[in-house]
């Protein structure tokens, strides 16, 4: 074998050997938010602050609302208000956040449960908004309103 090839070789292993160190070192430096969940796995009572928190959650849209649509109506159960008219409320088809301005109420976020999507929302701002998760145990559809500066659950009309 002549010298080139062994160059060749030796350059190439080289090469390789530095580009996973380097590699191994970054993983290293970032530890486990490549590979975890940031903020770790939360409890029932975690989710219900955070619903509650005036932070929004992260907002899933679905698709424009659809006119016309009837569904069976779940009441909400809802953590305590953490004040400045921002709520968090549950179904069994997801959550919502919403809050109370002076254009009236604003969802400001919504999330379907697991095995749930979004049919349709309204998310205002105006006298109500609503959102409905369909899934494999029928629909849910959480209407709301602001009363004394905060958002409540709105029965269906």
């Amino acid at each position: 074998m002549g010298r080139r090839p062994l160059l060749a070789a030796a350059g190439w292993l080289a090469t390789t050997v530095a580009a996973t160190l380097v590699g191994l070192a970054a993983i290293q430096l970032v530890g486990a938010g490549i590979t975890g969940t940031p903020g770790g796995v939360r409890d029932e009572r975690e989710v219900a602050r955070a619903l509650a928190s005036p932070a929004p959650v992260t907002t899933t849209p679905g698709p424009e609302p659809t006119a016309g649509a009837t569904t069976t109506v779940t009441t909400a159960s809802r953590p305590p208000a953490t004040g400045g008219g921002r709520r968090g409320f549950v179904t069994g088809g997801g959550t919502a956040v919403a809050e109370c301005g002076r254009a009236g109420v604003r969802l400001v976020s919504w999330s379907p449960a697991q095995g749930y999507r979004v049919k349709d929302y309204d998310r205002g701002p105006d006298d109500h908004v609503e959102v409905r998760f369909v899934g494999p145990e029928g629909e849910h559809e959480l209407r709301l309103r602001c009363h004394g500066g905060e958002p409540i659950a709105a029965p269906h009309d």
